[in-house]
């Protein structure tokens, strides 16, 4: 999709600004690090205890934007013997680093989370360790958790390891230059795999009743001192390498299950009738065939989401998937829910451990379990405490609340102008809305809009801007006027 870019007066980038300043503060985001947190990296870097085990030989390779730093995968391909493939995926290992009980943890439990606004990120770790000698960076040896997927023709995974080891990855790639590589033809066989391979993967999630909801994302960028906000589409190549990333999860989750002691990342699916049946109503108002015996997730991934009628069932039906949760076991003690309702099977995070607290102790649960040792007794200690500690991240919020200011920015001087856009939400408790969610095309917004009369859910609509405010005290920052 083209990238629609839309420049702000300087009025409304100080504007901008001030509201994200603000907004950390109210999130209570820390920007800077403890001198004795900086203190404990340097002397953590300084030495750092690699493995034993020597997969420097591997040619593994990192896709990430351009600017990333905090490289947590990486990764090689290849075709096993007699067929099928194999998969190496390296993970940072950030346990070499940070011990426990050290400032380091304490500072990390603090943060959970690394949070991204668009005039910086405020990281989880400090950047000296994990833009350096944790990151899996090109030609240098690090320490990594080094997973070995075994798969057969069909990308179905016939067997999954894990354990530490020292690596090196050979190249720092980007998905819009792998994309053009693969596209091409020009991709030497690992790269090109991904493709093969992540295909496979797609069709695998497909057959489960995996849900892949893939509406363009609004991104804020910050060049050249000029914010920008557009529609940004996700490449095929992302989506491939995110199968990786899904397969590790679901491999850590079994292997954790297996064990008897891990943290999964559950999801349960909607099993109020009343919903179920307005989901129904929703797709049969907006003209979608959803014929009987047909599951949601087979539905949701035969849509198109430059359709607007499609995009207006898709934002609309996200209640039937229940917000997700972390949830802990040990001693083989189970929990009744095990399974990630989007994604069709158990999983956990476990593959951005220099971003996400979490992860780190999944690997630890991981190695153990897959080199037939006890868990370690801090990541036991952390166990009950870890679904907490989780849910008092806040990058979700960081995400949508930085869009919408920014949203507020770009329209801040066009206040009583008239734009095209299409109802995509409307107010579930009302037999005939008056309020919902717009949809404009360009410039790349989704704001809040009232009528007169009813809403009509995918319909096109004439909205007139009634408010737009990053500094806005109230809720809507953005309101629109059904004309």
């Amino acid at each position: 999709m083209r990238r629609r870019r839309m420049h702000m007066s300087r009025e409304a980038q100080d504007a901008l600004l001030k509201a994200l300043q603000q907004l950390r503060e109210e999130l209570k985001t820390p920007t800077e690090f403890p001198a004795h947190v900086l203190e404990a990296a340097e002397a953590a870097k300084a030495a750092p205890k690699l493995p034993d085990k020597d997969a420097t030989d591997l040619p593994l390779f990192t896709i990430d934007p351009p600017t990333s730093k905090d490289l947590d995968q990486a990764m090689h391909l290849e075709r096993r013997p007699g067929g099928g493939y194999r998969v190496y995926y390296a993970i940072a290992d950030v346990a070499a680093f940070v011990k426990p009980g050290s400032p380091l943890d304490a500072e990390a439990h603090d943060r959970i989370e690394t949070l991204y606004f668009p005039d910086l990120k405020v990281p989880l770790y400090p950047p000296s360790i994990s833009e350096g000698p944790a990151s899996l960076l090109p030609d240098q040896v690090v320490p990594a958790l080094l997973w070995q997927h075994d798969l057969d023709a069909h990308g179905d995974v016939t067997g999954s390891t894990v354990s530490r080891a020292k690596v090196r990855s050979r190249a720092k790639l980007d998905y819009q230059g792998v994309q053009q590589a693969i596209d091409a033809g020009t991709a030497e066989e690992p790269l090109a795999l991904l493709r093969e391979i992540g295909r496979l993967r797609e069709a695998v999630e497909a057959a489960r009743d995996g849900i892949s909801v893939n509406l363009p994302d609004q991104e804020v960028t910050l060049e050249d001192g000029t914010f920008r906000l557009s529609y940004v589409a996700a490449l095929p190549v992302e989506g491939w390498n995110e199968q990786i990333s899904l397969m590790t999860g679901m491999a850590a989750a079994g292997i954790m299950l297996d064990g008897g002691t891990g943290i999964l990342r559950t999801q349960q699916e909607q099993t109020d009738q009343e919903v179920v049946r307005r989901v129904h109503g929703i797709a049969k108002l907006l003209g979608i065939d959803w014929q009987p015996g047909v599951s949601y997730a087979r539905l949701v991934n035969s849509l198109e989401p430059t359709d607007q009628k499609h995009m207006a069932f898709l934002s609309e039906a996200t209640v039937m998937l229940l917000k997700a949760e972390y949830t802990t076991f040990r001693d083989h003690h189970l929990p009744e829910h095990t399974r990630h309702a989007a994604i069709a099977a158990p999983y956990t995070s476990c593959t951005a451990p220099l971003r996400r607290l979490v992860d780190r102790y999944t690997g630890e649960l991981c190695v153990a379990a897959c080199a037939g040792q006890a868990p370690p007794a801090w990541v036991l200690d952390a166990l009950s405490c870890l679904p907490c500690d989780m849910a008092r991240g806040k990058g979700r919020v960081a995400d949508r609340r930085a869009v919408d200011l920014a949203e507020a920015a770009v329209l801040k001087n066009r206040v009583n102008e008239i734009f095209n856009g299409a109802i995509i939400n409307t107010d579930a408790e009302d037999d005939k809305p008056k309020e919902g969610t717009v949809h404009l095309a360009e410039p790349a917004v989704r704001g809040r809009i009232t009528s007169g009369s009813e809403l009509v859910l995918g319909a096109n609509v004439q909205a007139e801007l009634t408010r737009a405010d990053p500094l806005f005290s109230g809720k809507n920052k953005i309101l629109f006027k059904a004309v």
